[in-house]
């Protein structure tokens, strides 16, 4: 091959390349705060870094428009930085507890963008409900458990085929005010009467069957295991089932009934938290102490509410909970999914007074559990302030795993401090069982 034909080649080989860079859609961008934990006291000064990469390789003198917000409410302020190095730092301070966010936006060649956030916390234990508890709180979830003791519980179990070995399983269905409690049971194969903890695990948002194997893999680690679904439906049906139902009967139920404490959807989901422990702790292989409740996002608001409307609850374990600080708008503030009142919105007098009936943050000052949450620094769906305001209420034993860089999940590591917390609580009152 001649010398002119392999330089023609390199050439284009090394036009090629450069149009294949200059086409590139690998652009990375990142919003941190100054210190590794993110958190800062009021008035303090808080440094947020932007980096842009593409192909891992820092992007120069690129315009990157930020914003910071009071966790995603005014007062807000914004600009356009110019990236050198990658990189450029924008400060931001807030003069109460609560959260700032930052959002950084960049508009790329050929329409790309790219967004990111950025979180930190302000003086976060200090974060206070947004509303007093209802003077008659108490007394109207006094009543509608008073309706649900006179339905009987009428268990009805089905066995089903266990995806774990020496567990038996059940799907189980128990009346309870409106829908049945829906779910599957799971208790170790053998197991002697008196010796097991209770866990129950509850649903986030959506319309699912309840799941067998997370009810068969507590079970085979000891506990009387129950998952229930959010909505009493027949487990197990075809995904058919159940997006006919989202799309149709359940469409936009989390806000469904707002105007009234009688009429707010949840107040049928929360009687079957207690009536699903009604059927667990009547179970002869119960160890007549230990209830634990596990779930995320609108499970981990069913956790909340089932420790602060059952005293039979010694822990809950709450991932990204919804449910949190209804009406934040009150103060100033965002408040966590389902929004029943939308940021800006102008707010019916009446919901608001009908919220506060089913907000987590009144529940949790009912409890007289031990729990752990966990709570994402940049969640634009249960907001980390209504978050805090539901974990400073808590009396008793209390741990929250600080998920700087998360948003709305649970990330490897948040979950495993949650299982972690659970095993732990268990082994504590087996131990002091005496």
């Amino acid at each position: 091959m001649s010398r002119r034909l392999l330089l023609g080649i390199a050439a284009l080989a090394l036009a090629a390349g450069v149009q294949a860079a200059e086409l590139s859609t690998n652009y990375v961008l990142s919003v941190c705060a100054d210190r590794p934990d993110a958190i800062y006291k009021q008035g303090e000064t808080v440094t947020f870094t932007i980096k842009l990469l593409l192909d891992k390789q820092p992007v120069n003198d690129a315009d990157v428009n930020w914003t910071i917000s009071k966790d995603s409410v005014p007062p807000t302020t914004s600009g356009k930085v110019k990236l050198a190095g990658g990189c450029a730092t924008i400060t931001g301070k807030l003069d109460e507890p609560g959260f700032l966010q930052c959002r950084a936006f960049f508009a790329g060649p050929n329409k790309l963008a790219r967004m990111a956030l950025g979180g930190a916390a302000i003086d976060p234990l200090q974060i206070k409900p947004s509303m007093p508890v209802p003077a008659d709180f108490d007394e109207f979830w006094a009543t509608q458990k008073k309706k649900l003791a006179a339905v009987p519980v009428n268990p009805r179990l089905t066995p089903v085929k266990s995806p774990t070995k020496d567990v038996d399983c059940f799907d189980l269905q128990a009346d309870s005010v409106g829908a049945p409690v829906s779910g599957y049971f799971a208790r170790p194969a053998g197991v002697k009467p008196k010796s097991l903890p209770i866990i129950l695990t509850v649903h986030g948002a959506g319309v699912r069957s309840s799941g067998l194997g997370t009810a068969a893999n507590w079970a085979q680690k000891g506990l009387l295991a129950m998952d229930i679904n959010a909505h009493g439906l027949p487990n197990g049906k075809p995904d058919e089932f159940y997006k006919s139902l989202a799309d149709g009967e359940l469409k936009g139920y989390s806000t469904r009934g707002r105007e009234s404490r009688e009429t707010i959807y949840f107040l049928g989901m929360f009687l079957r938290l207690v009536r699903a422990l009604d059927f667990l702790a009547a179970q002869p292989e119960w160890d007549g102490r230990t209830v634990i409740v596990h779930g995320t996002s609108q499970g981990g608001y069913q956790s909340l509410v089932a420790a602060g409307l059952d005293p039979r609850v010694t822990f809950f374990a709450a991932g990204v909970p919804a449910g949190c600080d209804h009406t934040g708008c009150a103060v100033g503030r965002v408040n966590g999914w389902p929004h029943f009142i939308a940021t800006g919105e102008k707010p019916d007098p009446k919901v608001v007074e009908a919220v506060r009936y089913f907000d987590a943050v009144n529940f949790i000052t009912r409890a007289k559990a031990d729990g752990i949450i966990t709570v994402g620094f940049i969640d634009t769906t249960c907001a980390p302030t209504s978050v805090y305001a539901a974990y400073n209420g808590v009396s008793g034993r209390k741990k929250i795993f600080n998920d700087v860089k998360s948003g709305h999940a649970n990330t490897p590591k948040a979950g495993e401090a949650m299982r972690e917390a659970i095993v732990a609580h268990v082994e504590a009152m087996k131990k002091n069982k005496n």
